[in-house]
């Protein structure tokens, strides 16, 4: 749980706010007292999309259906206005971690754990199913842990199986390596019936006695195959419960058991109960040791800091609680007012943000740390003439992969944004000084999610330059856009950071799925292919996908030949998928795919001593590739949205400065860092002293253009940049190493 923000109310409708228990971009999880003392989770969904009528029925029917079942397993629906200008629902408060975070922290459950599990989610979803209704998305985050029992939650997708109003046919609801194989194929209507709940409680299951999902990971469409084709995965399921599995995992929905069958199998004494009624045994029969000792603590650590958090007397009331600011429009005054002394706070207050301060500390005990990269004396830092004037002082902050496998990205990326920088700062007419707080996630989603929370929390922060990689990108962003600060990424790639609605995030770059555009242009001009061999590698996941897919359509609509081939990922041989693209009549080949695996087939091509054009995207641009390629490399072109500022004449100066500043040349990912952030810094010197606000910021840069030495940026309206021809750069591997051959052809 997080502290309350200076952005959120103090109460909604009743119930006084006493923390936040979670954020995402469509609306924040509240920890709050009901008027009459009670704990609850209340959600609430922005008031942006509550006006977007898709956004407010889900919100609706998840109400009308908690208020529909009924189960001890279920979180009780508490209170709920649909129809208010932010739709609201509470339910009861459960302190435990999901299951998803129990088991990847702790490790499976015993026999007893899951067969109690088994058991009692199987009763809540008989339940569900009496009541005229299917879940959809049962799956390990969707179950919360207690001392006695799980607790099935989050019903916005839960139908009847005839209302055909959210699954049309072709529609894929719900999340993928936990969807049965009928929603994998995206049957509507009556193809999603009660069995689909079971099949998803036989993968909760497999994933409780493993810690590993039964058909894997990696690309959606990946594991939507593999669950309608192929196999669970049940190695090292216990061997009472790889029957029941196997039954629950049917591909064919009629051969599986009904969640009353579950019931008296999975039952820890074996004593049968009547399928037709929801009469349960007592909550806490064999519920003793049901979860490993750690998790048994943390929910007894969290229960205690509940029940010790404030009472209703001892919260903030509305004519207490103090000015706040707009969400978006944090208070950035650093010089001649002081902040509010600790002991001015009510004694209650200040109870609650230690308290929420602990449970911070007991759920990120396990994760990375939090990195102060503010090198005294270096370039970003403030010159003691700058700290002993009268100017006002703001922080941009660097979000990266400093210290992981992206790390020679997220360092050229940090060292850019200092340069610009470290040249706003010694302008004699510049309206402000500029701090810099850089922030290292180590390539961790987790980490990524808790550093964007305390950039976020941090009202000195304006803008945020980074994340380095689409995963950890996709861990922050929900939480970033909460705050509304705005974000520059100029790494990530995926389209899918653009496309979820995130409102203070802007994609600094091409996305992955435009740059088979060039890619096609150089193949049928410079490449001079006929015919064009597509190799998407699966465990590129998604990134791989886009790329492959891309080009596919991008021939498809000339057309133009091509001959596509999908490597799985359990196989590192690339002699087959080769060799059938090049039997096919392939005289050039495009890989869809990481470095690691793109030295296999770059190796796979020289052994078939083959002559034509190779080709991929940013991914091989990467020294691994070299490394590892060795002879292999050489010749391949990478298509990629980034350039050499040592060969580019508009980069001169920049590259002048770096090699001052930092002793070499700049590499990749340095001169775009440094554009964005001058791009930042411009638009926040463009406003009132007193108009230099998150909101006000992100509006700017939307709303702008901006010529940096890379290139021009501008952008749509949902953060992506606009496609103006401009972005996508050709380089090759010449003698062991990356040569930079400018800009990628816009025509053949």
């Amino acid at each position: 749980m997080e502290p309350l923000r200076s952005s959120d109310p103090a109460r909604i409708a009743d119930h006084r706010l006493l923390g936040r228990l979670g954020a995402g971009g469509m609306g924040v999880v509240y920890l709050a007292r009901t008027p009459g003392g009670a704990l609850v989770a209340l959600k609430v969904l922005l008031a942006e999309y509550a006006e977007e009528p898709g956004f407010k029925e889900r919100f609706r029917r998840e109400v009308e259906v908690a208020r529909r079942v009924d189960s001890p397993w279920v979180v009780p629906l508490v209170d709920a206005d649909p129809d208010a200008e932010a739709p609201w629902l509470a339910t009861a408060f459960v302190p435990g971690p999901s299951l998803a975070e129990a088991v990847a922290a702790y490790g499976p459950l015993s026999e007893g754990g899951l067969r109690l599990l088994g058991a009692r989610l199987a009763e809540a979803l008989g339940e569900v199913h009496r009541a005229g209704l299917v879940h959809r998305d049962l799956k390990p985050g969707n179950v919360l842990t207690a001392h006695d029992g799980p607790r099935l939650i989050d019903f916005g997708i839960a139908r009847a199986p005839e209302d055909r109003t959210l699954t049309a046919t072709g529609m894929v609801v719900g999340t993928p390596g936990f969807l049965s194989p009928e929603q994998a194929e995206g049957r509507g209507g009556d193809g999603i019936g009660p069995a689909s709940d079971v099949f998803s409680l036989g993968c909760v299951l497999a994933f409780a006695a493993t810690g590993r999902a039964p058909f894997g990971s990696g690309a959606v469409d990946a594991l939507l195959y593999r669950a309608v084709h192929d196999p669970a995965d049940l190695d090292g399921v216990p061997a009472w419960l790889l029957e029941v599995l196997d039954r629950c995992l049917e591909k064919d929905p009629a051969r599986r058991p009904d969640a009353g069958e579950l019931v008296r199998e999975l039952a820890a004494d074996g004593a049968a109960q009547d399928e037709g009624t929801s009469e349960a045994a007592p909550r806490d029969e064999g519920a003793s040791g049901w979860l490993p000792e750690p998790v048994a603590r943390l929910i007894a650590e969290r229960s205690a800091a509940a029940l010790a958090l404030p009472d209703i007397e001892h919260t903030l009331a509305p004519s207490d609680t103090p000015a706040a600011a707009d969400p978006a429009e944090p208070d950035t005054r650093e010089m001649s007012e002081q902040a509010e002394p600790r002991d001015s706070l009510p004694a209650g207050r200040r109870r609650f943000l230690l308290l929420a301060g602990g449970a911070v500390a007991l759920v990120a005990g396990g994760g990375g740390a939090w990195w102060a990269v503010a090198r005294d004396g270096g370039p970003g830092g403030a010159s003691p003439a700058a700290a002993s004037s009268r100017r006002p002082v703001h922080t941009v902050a660097l979000h990266g992969d400093l210290s992981g496998p992206q790390r020679a990205t997220g360092r050229a990326q940090e060292r850019g944004l200092r340069l610009a920088v470290a040249e706003f700062n010694a302008r004699g007419d510049a309206p402000f000084t500029v701090k810099v707080k850089a922030v290292d996630d180590g390539g961790d989603p987790a980490a990524s999610a808790r550093l964007a929370a305390e950039l976020t929390d941090d009202p000195a922060v304006l803008a945020v330059v980074g994340p380095t990689t689409d995963d950890t990108g996709q861990a922050a962003l929900a939480t970033y856009d909460a705050g509304l600060l705005p974000v520059v990424a100029v790494s990530p790639g995926t389209t899918a950071l653009s496309l979820q609605g995130f409102r203070s995030f802007l994609q600094a770059r091409l996305p992955d799925a435009v740059l088979p555009i060039y890619v096609s242009n150089y193949l049928r001009g410079a490449g001079r292919s006929r015919k064009i061999g597509i190799v998407i590698d699966r465990p590129a996941g998604t990134y791989g996908t886009n790329l492959g897919s891309s080009l596919s359509n991008a021939l498809g609509s000339i057309p133009y030949p091509s001959v596509p081939e999908v490597v799985s990922a359990m196989r590192r041989d690339f002699g087959s998928a080769v060799d059938a693209v090049l039997s096919a009549g392939a005289d050039s080949v495009f890989f869809a795919g990481l470095p690691d695996r793109g030295a296999l087939i770059a190796a796979t091509l020289r052994e078939r001593s083959f002559q034509g054009a190779r080709v991929s995207g940013p991914a091989l641009l990467d020294e691994r590739f070299l490394m590892q390629a060795q002879e292999g490399a050489e010749g391949w072109v990478m298509v990629a949205p980034v350039i050499d500022a040592t060969r580019e004449p508009e980069a001169r100066k920049f590259a002048a400065a770096y090699r001052e500043h930092f002793k070499e040349a700049p590499p990749r990912y340095a001169a775009e860092a440094y554009d964005v952030t001058g791009m930042l810094l411009k638009a926040l010197a463009g406003l009132p002293s007193k108009s230099r606000t998150r909101q006000n910021l992100l509006t700017a840069v939307r709303g702008g253009k901006y010529k940096g030495i890379t290139k021009t940026f501008a952008f749509e309206k949902n953060g992506m940049m606009v496609i103006d021809g401009t972005g996508g750069f050709l380089w090759r591997v010449d003698h062991g190493a990356f040569v930079y051959d400018g800009p990628a052809p816009l025509t053949v």
